[in-house]
């Protein structure tokens, strides 16, 4: 089991229900962090006096106070841990659980395991540490589930290249003529609409806003 824990999370009630299932699991003595500045800290102070931590449970929103951080969240608290230890096992226990928020951790974050907090979370935190440790990915079977069904349509190079187009503030009206500027068929104002409604249908967003926010939750744009 893992000897090193280094869990962040900024609300003492959750900080103690995992060092209760850490504790039920023989890690004994996590160390925690209420800030991700101060996570960020120890994990760079472990490297330097040679005994890393082996695995970090991070929280993803943390509430801001009168501490100014650099670090103002879970998702920065993993990249910056990931540069300079690319090998420590990270675990996300938190409430955000958007399907595509999910997989976007997954696929660019390079995490370990997600756990959502709720009904019966202590038992699912257990089973992912346990599976981490394994050296296996932990993920809920019903958000496996949720994911699958987002990722069932595939993307093409041109849905990309006409929601980056929206995303930089081109009007609807004026992609027919990047696309020609840059080659790209086809390029009538009819397809474009045509195909921006086949992907607000599939991934049930209603509006080219939504559409574009989900693209940048994936990390595709």
């Amino acid at each position: 089991m893992f000897k090193k824990v280094l869990i962040a999370e900024d609300f003492e009630s959750f900080n103690i229900s995992v060092q209760k299932v850490l504790k039920d699991l023989n890690v004994e003595n996590p160390d925690y962090a209420f800030y991700c500045d101060d996570a960020f800290l120890k994990v760079k102070k472990a490297l330097h006096d040679k005994q890393p931590y082996d695995l970090l449970i991070s929280d993803l929103s943390f509430e801001e106070d009168h501490r100014e951080q650099n670090l103002k969240g879970g998702r920065e608290l993993i990249e910056a841990v990931k540069a300079i230890q690319p090998d420590l096992k990270v675990i996300v226990f938190s409430v955000e659980k958007k399907a595509d928020m999910v997989d976007n951790l997954f696929q660019n974050y390079k995490i370990d395991g997600f756990v959502a907090k709720g009904r019966e979370d202590s038992k699912e935190l257990k089973k992912a540490i346990k599976t981490v440790f394994e050296g296996n990915i932990h993920i809920g079977l019903a958000m496996k589930q949720n994911i699958k069904h987002k990722n069932t349509f595939e993307f093409t190079s041109y849905d990309i290249t006409l929601v980056s187009l929206l995303s930089n503030g081109v009007l609807l009206k004026d992609i027919p003529f990047h696309l020609v500027e840059k080659e790209i068929k086809p390029s009538s104002k009819s397809s474009v609409e045509k195909r921006l409604s086949i992907l607000k249908e599939s991934l049930q967003v209603t509006s080219n806003h939504q559409l574009v926010a989900f693209f940048k939750d994936l990390g595709s744009i």
